[in-house]
């Protein structure tokens, strides 16, 4: 796979929210937290079946398409349909499996995979219609999973640069 010519720029955004939960959605806003290969420290999936592990570390979002949802009339906010990590500033139809995520000064994640929503996630959508985000139905509007490469400390206004795969 090749980087997207739009990569040869820099592609800087922002930490808008840090989010866990003890289990399930939504997911409330922290100042920062710790990230390990297996996701943040103080998170917690109901389904370990098709929820987290290594491969499913981090669930990453963009602020602006949750913005453009609210538009469309969905009720969906940050942490709602269960993102750790709410970005803003990126050009989100460049986060695509394979690219790299710098975020603050050491923690440094891979996309893995556009997540597939489930109606765990229902409420943030008009009619419970959560296939909305669906990567295969709406290209470009899916949350993605990341692996973690190097482990650290995320806080909220930490910078993300979009990075080529390696």
């Amino acid at each position: 796979m090749s980087a997207p010519p739009e990569l040869d720029k820099p592609q800087i955004g922002t930490v808008a929210s840090v989010n866990i939960s003890y289990g399930g959605v939504p997911k409330k806003a922290v100042n920062g937290a710790q990230v390990s290969v297996f996701g943040l420290v103080g998170d917690a999936q109901n389904d370990t079946k098709h929820h987290g592990g290594p491969e499913r570390a981090v669930c990453v979002y963009s602020l602006e398409r949750i913005y453009a949802l609210q538009k469309e009339g969905h009720p969906i906010d940050v942490g709602t349909a269960g993102e750790n990590i709410t970005v803003e500033g990126l050009d989100w139809d460049l986060v695509i499996p394979g690219v790299r995520l710098c975020i603050g000064d050491r923690v440094l994640l891979e996309v893995a995979s556009f997540t597939k929503p489930c109606k765990t996630i229902k409420g943030s959508f008009t009619d419970g219609k959560f296939v909305r985000i669906a990567q295969k139905l709406y290209p470009g509007w899916s949350r993605v999973y990341a692996r973690v490469l190097t482990e650290g400390e995320i806080h909220f206004g930490d910078p993300v640069e979009v990075l080529a795969p390696a």
